[in-house]
């Protein structure tokens, strides 16, 4: 007789034991012979030498099924508890990283693929479009997938915190509160992309960071993939600030729109004089995003195309 304890890691217990532990029953109906119990984050098992290890090695697959998917079915849960193939598994290259309800996150136009794949061979990207074109969100999956594939040690997203109308002295609150607002649409992607609990964890230790653009000051980013939205809204100085943030192992995409500029005095995009000066260095890309790839409610694309023409 042999005692085994299993710490699930960063797993929503509700998705991964059940309802009322209703998986965890499964489980043990799996594995007649052992006691095993379940407090809290930990898996106990106790009872043969050899059961013991099959369960482990079980309760790993099944880790590692819930750590790519963000989701365990009782359908894949009783597929790998029997050893079987699973039906789901998606052999799909396209496919970046799995949302939190398991539905595959991949490039859904021409220009978003094209950022997939220069992410790849490059430490610098512009992401440039219009609103709806999808940049944000698949710059944020791509940082995602390369944190889970151990590529990055950690992520960090800014935005510069520049009024669109309303003015920050006016809004409620501490500075926190006054700028979390300009920040909401980074979370939203995150939360999409992991589990609240793991996502928890990240932003307590600092694996993820999301932070206003003046925050920035007099750090070197190493092994961090760092994405700086709304950049048409940097000045000039907060540009080459960020820019020069850039450390070892360290990817940088830059997204932005330069038909909306709210930068007060009709003040230079730092966005568009970087583009200038930084054309043709090797290792910087840039993906120039269209209309056409707008995939939000098919009526942003009219209104877009209509505020052009204006």
């Amino acid at each position: 007789m042999i005692e085994k304890l299993i710490y699930l890691e960063s797993v929503d217990l509700v998705e991964f034991l059940g309802v009322k532990n209703a998986k965890l029953e499964q489980i043990k109906n799996r594995f007649p012979k052992l006691n095993i119990v379940a407090r809290g984050n930990w898996l106990k098992a106790i009872g043969d030498a050899e059961e013991v290890a099959d369960f482990e090695e079980k309760v790993n697959l099944l880790l590692t099924h819930y750590n790519n998917y963000n989701v365990l079915s009782e359908k894949s849960l009783n597929e790998i508890l029997l050893g079987d193939r699973l039906t789901e598994a998606s052999s799909d290259s396209d496919i970046i990283l799995f949302s939190t309800s398991g539905k595959p996150i991949k490039a859904r136009t021409e220009n978003q693929e094209k950022l997939v794949k220069s992410f790849k061979h490059n430490d610098l990207l512009f992401a440039v479009g219009p609103a709806g074109s999808g940049k944000t969100y698949v710059a944020i999956a791509l940082a995602v997938a390369a944190l889970k594939n151990r590529k990055v040690r950690r992520i960090i997203l800014s935005r510069p915190a520049v009024e669109a109308g309303e003015k920050l002295g006016f809004l409620p609150g501490d500075m926190k509160e006054k700028i979390d607002p300009y920040l909401q649409p980074l979370y939203d992607a995150l939360q999409d992309m992991i589990p609240a609990v793991k996502l928890k964890e990240f932003m307590e230790n600092g694996t993820i960071q999301i932070a206003p653009l003046a925050f920035m000051r007099g750090r070197t980013l190493n092994n961090a993939c760092v994405i700086l939205d709304e950049a048409q809204n940097t000045t000039n100085n907060q540009m080459k600030m960020f820019l020069t943030r850039m450390g070892e192992f360290a990817k940088f995409i830059i997204t932005g729109d330069v038909t909306q500029i709210d930068l007060p005095n009709k003040q230079q995009s730092g966005l568009v004089q970087a583009m200038r000066i930084l054309k043709g260095i090797e290792r910087i890309e840039r993906v120039n995003f269209t209309v056409k790839d707008i995939v939000r409610h098919k009526l942003v694309q009219d209104i877009v195309e209509a505020y052009d023409k204006e």
